[in-house]
């Protein structure tokens, strides 16, 4: 089973993330900050973060860099509502797998989620 760890300051984003990958076999578990969400990592490995870019603690590009630096092989997909090409660009510069916009529909979700494992497994 894969585990999924969503990292978003908006409990409607993590619980709708949850009520749509669990269902489709998913492992995840919710983070209501970067800090929190690298928390979890110490604990466990994951194998994909769906990762909020704006959040009050720790911005999504300052938790991405942590965990390319210290969980490498776990794929990231950054979420944002401030989606901009720079933010994109620098987010995919740092290794996010991929990035989809807020608010994003559960068929949206599941394709970004479903892509990464596609690809995974090849």
């Amino acid at each position: 089973m894969n585990k999924v760890l969503v990292i978003d300051d908006e409990p409607i984003v993590r619980i709708s993330s949850k009520r749509t990958l669990e269902p489709e076999g998913y492992e995840v578990k919710l983070a209501d900050s970067g800090k929190a969400g690298i928390e979890f990592l110490e604990k466990e490995s994951f194998d994909l973060i769906l990762l909020d870019l704006k959040m009050p603690d720790m911005s999504g590009i300052e938790v991405l860099a942590v965990v390319m630096d210290r969980w490498p092989g776990t794929k990231v997909i950054i979420v944002t509502g401030y989606s901009t090409v720079e933010t994109a660009v620098e987010a995919l510069r740092l290794g996010a797998f991929n990035h989809i916009e807020k608010p994003f529909t559960p068929d949206s979700l599941l394709t970004a989620v479903n892509e990464v494992f596609e690809k995974k497994d090849k």
